[in-house]
């Protein structure tokens, strides 16, 4: 069976990628998993400087799935190239790097950076985090600042240019537009929702920043939906994001338009999931006689509508 997948003029001998912030730097997951087996690794979000987000609790979890207020914590670009990327490259592990920006120029001076690097893949642009005030998500509830932000990096990269979407928006396919419209080569979706959670016997929010991001199952659904929308607008390859926990789950984003997906919140169940998703969908395509995963991509069956 053949599970290779095409993000822009990235091939991919795998659908599954491991989602940023859920999955570190890659490295922490080398003795648990051969990180060459994975379609990539969307590394840790990347500012400039390094930067130690918010201060604890920052995680909580909730029914079908958890809130974080991380707050972008990471050790920045430079440390990256010198400490990380070398023993990512020593694995063989295809490497997307999440990028991070405060404003327009933060973005397109990691890209320039990053593109310099061996063993860089792809990036995907950080605009959609709801976890910080500064860029990020600012640009991504905005078509002008979305479609400003990804083609001041298509100017500077000829790496590939994955936005990631955030769900906080009334129309997400109209910025997945945007994306396509300023010269993305793919993008991904969703991030998190915005949340909140509350210890009522102390009366007090139970994350130090008040409100996070909820990811996990209980997303899914809203997320499939999205990734449905955005597929049936744009051509650029969609990549789907949310509660992914079993090979279903994954198939479900796929039929829906995805061309690949990226698997977040169950690595902290689970980190041998991505063995048993892989086996889950080999299975699949064995009992319904499919022989490239590419055949299942917006393979949907919508009852009363034509079919290609």
């Amino acid at each position: 069976m053949d599970l290779s997948t095409n993000i822009g003029p990235l091939r991919l001998s795998s659908p599954f990628i491991a989602a940023s912030g859920c999955f570190g730097y890659g490295v922490e997951y080398a003795g648990l998993l051969d990180l060459s087996s994975l379609g990539a690794i969307v590394v840790k979000g990347l500012f400039l400087k390094e930067r130690e987000g918010h201060a604890p609790p920052r995680i909580v979890e909730t029914p079908a799935g958890m809130i974080n207020a991380i707050g972008l914590q990471g050790i920045g670009v430079h440390r990256f190239v010198a400490e990380r990327l070398p023993e990512l490259r020593a694995h063989h592990a295809v490497v997307i790097v999440n990028v991070c920006g405060s404003d327009v120029d933060e973005y397109t001076e990691l890209a320039r950076i990053l593109s310099d690097c061996e063993g860089v893949a792809a990036l995907e642009l950080n605009i959609s985090c709801p976890n910080i005030k500064e860029g990020g998500i600012q640009f991504g509830c905005s078509l002008l600042g979305t479609h400003q932000v990804v083609s001041a990096v298509r100017k500077v990269t000829r790496l590939p240019v994955i936005p990631k979407l955030t769900p906080n928006v009334t129309d997400v396919a109209s910025f997945a537009r945007a994306a396509e419209e300023a010269g993305a080569d793919a993008v991904s979706l969703v991030n998190t929702f915005l949340a909140m959670a509350i210890d009522v016997e102390r009366r007090v929010p139970r994350l130090s920043n008040v409100m996070g991001g909820l990811s996990g199952p209980a997303i899914r659904p809203i997320a499939v939906r999205m990734v449905y929308e955005c597929a049936r607008l744009v051509r650029i390859p969609v990549i789907g994001i949310g509660g992914i926990m079993t090979a279903a789950d994954a198939l479900e984003f796929v039929l829906a338009g995805a061309t690949a997906v990226q698997v977040g919140t169950a690595n902290f169940v689970d980190p041998f999931v991505w063995g048993k998703l892989d086996a889950g969908v080999r299975d699949y395509m064995q009992r319904h006689g499919v022989e490239r995963f590419a055949d299942l991509i917006g393979a949907l069956r919508v009852p009363g509508k034509a079919h290609a």
